[in-house]
């Protein structure tokens, strides 16, 4: 496949770049530490992969011609974005506790990084531009598509990961109710602007 190696420095830079899958996996770092960040990072990646083959199958095509489901789409992300920001912003300032609930907190993690990712149309649009530049259309399609979307999300894993180790090394000095309050005002109040961001976008 040619440019194969430029797909995958746009791809990262566009992964690198702030958004609300980061934010999650620096607010999940800072709150459990690297290991707990995880289920969340597994959750982007994986919504990731479910977006592209959406978008593969069609049902991306359907989403940038019909400017219902676009909205519908659209609002969703918003809504679940909001929610999850004022969920933080009211959270206590307790610091948390991996042990305790681990199975469902670990649920609740990875649901929550899918989530972000699935109900957010702006990688459809990415995918369906980006996409089609990178494919050989002398060459059989499927091969060539697996190839991308599974880089791509091995890149999420990879990048996010970065993220998480970076935070972690800051952890212990925020790991103090106070710190931990601080982090779920900002994570909160992130979350609620690129909610409301999401609703203006065309």
């Amino acid at each position: 496949m040619e440019h194969y190696l430029v797909f995958i420095l746009i791809a990262a830079a566009v992964i690198a770049s702030p958004g609300p899958g980061i934010v999650l996996t620096l607010k999940n770092t800072l709150h459990y530490d690297f290991r707990g960040a995880l289920p969340g990072i597994a959750g982007v990646a994986l919504g990731m992969l479910l977006i592209a083959v959406i978008s593969a199958a069609g049902l991306g095509i359907l989403l940038t011609t019909s400017a219902l489901a676009f909205t519908l789409l659209k609002y969703l992300g918003a809504a679940y974005l909001i929610y999850l920001g004022i969920k933080l912003w009211r959270s206590s300032g307790q610091v948390s506790d991996l042990s305790a609930g681990k199975r469902s907190s670990v649920r609740h993690r990875f649901c929550e990084g899918l989530g972000i990712t699935a109900l957010n149309p702006k990688p459809i649009i990415f995918f369906l531009s980006l996409f089609p530049q990178f494919i050989d259309p002398a060459v059989a399609y499927v091969p060539q598509f697996v190839l991308l979307a599974l880089t791509f999300s091995a890149l999420v894993v990879v990048i996010h990961c970065a993220y998480a180790g970076a935070a972690n090394l800051a952890r212990d000095k925020l790991r103090t109710p106070r710190g931990s309050e601080v982090i779920n005002k900002v994570s909160g109040g992130v979350f609620v602007c690129f909610g409301l961001a999401l609703t203006s976008s065309k």
